[in-house]
């Protein structure tokens, strides 16, 4: 999984007033949990912007000004209700003989039969949730839709991986292909050559 480098100052004092005040100068009050102990430090908002702002999962790299660098995940962040404004965020930290559970996007692939049939696809879980060691959390799930026809879906239990595990049920649906008026009868390509070659018998019988 690709990670993201935030530079943090590690903060001595946590209270409302230097909360308050970090929050002025343009600074982000975090806490890393996980460890022997919880470190409290902040860095500027626009360092989280890659982050915070996108579709996509990583892991962070946390620089401390004490020379300590820390592998994290994001875990919670609190926004300004009316500004939007990162208030505040939770890491949690990562070590390598240590699970840890992540939502991971879902990205699917080729184009659906059923789709080209009339069909309407329907994606019931952008994100799942697994659970991997550090070094085995993918960038996203791939899943393949081409083959799907109308009234197929994908579920969790069709997409099992050995390095890692998913925290939903075999089966949660995670996409699927449903009708519409528009709609067509989807012919496998074995029915089509037994059509082909039913018409092109009757038109040499009729000859």
């Amino acid at each position: 999984m690709k990670s993201i480098t935030i530079d943090g100052s590690q903060r001595e004092s946590v209270g409302k007033k230097a909360t308050k005040a970090l929050r002025n100068a343009g600074q982000v009050p975090c806490v890393l949990y996980g460890g022997d102990k919880p470190v409290h430090f902040s860095a500027p908002e626009l360092a989280f912007s890659k982050l915070v702002y996108t579709p996509n999962a990583h892991t962070v790299v946390i620089n401390l000004d004490n020379g300590e660098t820390l592998n994290a995940v994001l875990q919670d962040i609190q926004f300004h209700p009316v500004t939007d404004r990162i208030l505040h965020i939770d890491f949690y930290q990562l070590f390598e003989d240590k699970e840890i559970a992540l939502n991971i996007p879902v990205h699917l692939v080729g184009n659906s039969r059923g789709v080209k049939n009339g069909g309407v696809l329907r994606r019931n879980n952008r994100k799942l949730r697994i659970k991997a060691l550090p070094a085995n959390l993918p960038d996203f799930i791939e899943i393949d839709i081409t083959p799907l026809k109308i009234g197929d879906k994908v579920s969790v239990g069709d997409i099992l991986n050995d390095d890692y595990s998913f925290l939903h049920p075999n089966n949660t649906v995670v996409c699927q292909v449903r009708t519409s008026r528009t709609a067509v009868a989807d012919v496998d390509d074995e029915d089509e050559d037994v059509e082909e070659g039913a018409e092109a018998a009757a038109e040499a019988t009729q000859e």
